[in-house]
This record gives structure tokens, C-alpha cells and sequence, in this order.
């Protein structure tokens, strides 16, 4: 394998200000990483938002610390309908810009872990929503890389 093959673009800004990003290669295990967390992140989140509307894998509810359901309005139901639209629009957002979106997952996670480690009683949840986490940041660099920057300025 030749050096050119390893090298990464450079992230600094060009003669027109826009952002250098990596081609697309399906050969390049870092882009294969890149697209297995993209739909990951993409497909996870949405099913498990809408399974929240269903309660066909568990009984979402159970998980909601008692502290979390005092403070929300409505019943810890309704609170996961709500959850549960969030996961899927965050799962929406990582198909559509992974770039920005896996720390929005990654923040999410942080809630949960939260959520669960103040519970009391899901300790290994919360350790494997941790190591989510951690992969939801992953994304987020390789993001950085595979996914160019929003654009908001003029067309040059």
C-alpha cells in the first residue's frame, strides 16, 4: 500500500475557503468504519424510537428513573412517546449529516446514562450506552472527515 493511500486531507481551509474532504472508497477500512456507524446510528436510534411508541422489545417506562418521571409532565408513557420521537429524528439527522448529528446522539446517550446510573438499579445499561456513547463521538470525528461541513455562505 502506498503512502498516498494513508494520507487524510487536509482539514485547513483552501484558496476558496472550502473544506477538503475525503473521496468515498469503499476499499479504505476508515471509510467502511465510517459508513457501518452512519447506519448504525441511523437505523438504531429509529427503531428503538419507534418501538417506544409499541413497547414491543421491553417496557420502555421501567427504565425512566422516578426522579426523571416527577419532573415531566404526563405519565412516563407519555414521556417515552416523547423519547421516543427524538430517537427517531436523531436518527433521521445522522442519515442526512453524521458531521453534526453523532453529537447530538452522543449527547442523548449522555441523558440516558444519566438517567439509568440514577436509577439505581441498570448499572450494565448504562455501561453499554456508555461505550454507545463512545462510538457516537467516533462517528463524530470520522464525520469530520467523510462528511463536508454545512455551507451557508455565498456559491463562489
Amino acid at each position: 500500500m502506498s503512502t498516498t493511500a494513508l494520507r487524510t486531507p487536509s482539514l485547513e481551509s483552501s484558496r476558496n475557503g472550502a473544506v477538503a474532504v475525503a473521496p468515498a472508497d469503499w476499499r479504505d477500512a476508515r471509510y467502511q468504519a465510517f459508513m457501518l456507524m452512519r447506519l448504525t446510528f441511523t437505523v438504531a436510534p429509529i427503531w428503538f424510537g419507534i418501538d417506544k411508541f409499541f413497547n414491543g422489545m421491553v417496557f420502555w417506562p421501567k427504565y425512566l428513573a422516578h426522579w426523571v418521571d416527577s419532573i415531566m409532565p404526563g405519565t412516563a408513557q407519555q414521556f417515552m412517546y416523547f423519547v421516543g420521537g427524538v430517537e427517531i429524528a436523531a436518527g433521521i439527522l445522522v442519515a442526512l449529516k453524521p458531521r453534526y448529528a453523532a453529537y447530538v446522539v452522543a449527547g442523548w446517550l449522555a441523558g440516558i446514562i444519566v438517567n439509568l446510573l440514577s436509577h439505581g438499579t441498570y448499572w450494565d445499561i448504562a455501561l453499554r450506552d456508555f461505550g454507545l456513547m463512545l462510538a457516537a463521538l467516533t462517528l463524530g470525528r470520522l464525520a469530520s472527515v467523510y462528511d463536508p461541513p454545512l455551507s451557508f455562505g455565498r456559491g463562489r
